[in-house]
């Protein structure tokens, strides 16, 4: 009988591939470097072929080294998804739940939802990472989190989504701005502002665009922040004004600080907050209770 790569020598391929090198690969994995090491030689010799090239500095995988991890990231996923299918068949409402969420609302969501699932779900051992939408769904697609938060519009058409709130966006600023009497800011006010956005890569920034039409007029966007704590100091420092979700306000991320908040006029200036999950998944109905949970918490306190 051929004698067959083992799914620990897999997971180390795929995560020396992915980060270029070993010791980073081994904290990733949790083992020690000498540990991965050996791991991947013992792979190249049972394949017969040479996975990496190795010097002191990088590593680089060679041509079949990096169409074998790509393989090899398929049959971890499905791996998983069978440990998944097993669970679900036991108790689909216990065990480990590795979920991730964006840092423009892991802060200001997990406070509150972790008490609710816990109550909700007892069995459940919820572990969260934070982490940007664009690497945030790789691990998603890849297996290595369970299901994600994601605030919509986002491109993850592959992937099943239940939206379970809906995130209005204020204005932010000192409360001596022409924009603070306002009951309501109509978006077109905010064509001639020096508008404070974060930086590339947080979908928040295109959302905040978006919901002052202003995709056309990035040049208003001077300053560009690493977090929404950052922008809400920028503007108490009087360099801007910001957009702001309702639900970071809620949190309480203006306290302390001289500032003003109103809301867009428009209602549909607001991102859709939503659980993601693979469709493959064997965790389905877990997913879908935990939207369900979550959807009654935030209508309740709408109400």
């Amino acid at each position: 009988m051929r004698n067959l790569p083992t799914l620990r020598q897999l997971r180390f391929l795929v995560a020396v591939v992915e980060r270029r090198h070993f010791s980073a690969a081994a904290g990733d994995c949790l083992v020690s470097q000498s540990t991965l090491s050996a791991a991947i030689q013992e792979l190249e010799d049972l394949l017969g072929v040479r996975l990496l090239e190795r010097s002191k500095r990088k590593v680089i995988p060679t041509a079949i080294g990096l169409a074998l991890a790509e393989r090899a990231k398929n049959l971890l996923r499905g791996a998983e998804e069978l440990v998944e299918a097993a669970e679900a068949a036991r108790d689909p409402l216990s065990g480990a739940l590795q979920l991730g969420v964006i840092p423009t609302i892991g802060p200001f969501l997990a406070p509150r939802i972790m008490p609710i699932l816990r109550e909700k779900f007892p069995e459940l051992k919820i572990f969260l990472r934070e982490e940007q939408s664009a690497p945030l769904l790789a691990r998603l697609k890849s297996g290595q989190i369970d299901a994600a938060i994601f605030a919509l519009p986002y491109p993850c058409d592959e992937m099943e989504t239940a939206e379970f709130a809906s995130d209005r966006f204020h204005v932010v600023c000192p409360p001596g701005h022409r924009l603070a009497g306002l009951a309501k800011v109509p978006p077109q006010e905010m064509a001639g502002e020096d508008l404070l956005l974060l930086e590339d890569g947080h979908c928040l920034r295109e959302h905040a665009l978006a919901a002052c039409a202003l995709e056309g007029a990035r040049r208003n966007a001077g300053f560009r922040g690493t977090s929404l704590h950052t922008l809400v100091q920028m503007a108490a420092n009087g360099l801007g004004v910001t957009l702001v979700p309702e639900m970071a306000l809620a949190s309480g991320i203006l306290r302390g600080l001289d500032l003003a908040s109103i809301p867009l006029a428009e209602e549909a200036s607001a991102r859709k907050i939503a659980l993601v999950w693979r469709p493959s998944s064997g965790r389905k109905v877990l997913f879908r209770q935990l939207a369900g949970v979550l959807k009654a918490d935030f209508a309740a306190a709408a109400a």
